[in-house]
């Protein structure tokens, strides 16, 4: 029987402390990242309105260049995460219910790397990084960003979230 340790799976393999856009490709070539899982509210849009800024629109499509890129979202609304996939070409899911490993198991399987080749990106420890670490993936957690792209500095859910998971980990997310 395999123990499972909740703390291992809430730590993100790296923390970036911004928002997607500033994640550098080189970085993630260095780590040996050849795909690329992304969450979409609140990585790519807020939560408000799905408007992709002009640098995040720019990041994903030059990393499109080097990694197999792929949308994978909880949000119910297919015509709202369809709205951004078709604007950036990519395939997506919706209604992914992350944390639970099913639907994602199930693109990683569609895939020709490894799941430690493949990274999620996303702004949330109990969905993002949780599924991510169970499907042993390299994660990355970054900012939520605003209608306009910008980090958003003071996220209360994002601050809460990320306090009960210092809480269990003892380590600063």
């Amino acid at each position: 029987m395999i123990r499972i340790n909740l703390k291992e799976l809430l730590i993100p393999s790296w923390k970036v402390n911004d928002k997607i856009s500033k994640i550098s490709i080189n970085d993630l070539l260095s780590k040996n990242i050849k795909a690329l899982i992304l969450d979409v509210d609140g990585t790519l849009i807020s939560g408000n309105k799905p408007v992709l800024s002009t640098d995040i629109k720019f990041w994903i499509d030059n990393s499109k260049k080097y990694f197999y890129t792929y949308l994978f979202s909880n949000n119910p609304s297919k015509n709202r995460i369809k709205l951004i996939a078709d604007e950036l070409d990519l395939d997506f899911t919706y209604s992914g219910g992350k944390p639970s490993k099913r639907k994602l198991k199930k693109i990683l399987d569609k895939i020709p790397y490894s799941s430690n080749e493949v990274a999620i990106i996303g702004d949330r420890v109990f969905t993002d990084i949780l599924v991510g670490n169970r499907l042993e993936m390299y994660t990355i957690l970054v900012d939520s960003v605003d209608y306009y792209g910008n980090k958003i500095e003071n996220n209360n859910f994002q601050s809460i979230e990320r306090y009960l998971a210092r809480i269990i980990t003892g380590d600063f997310l």
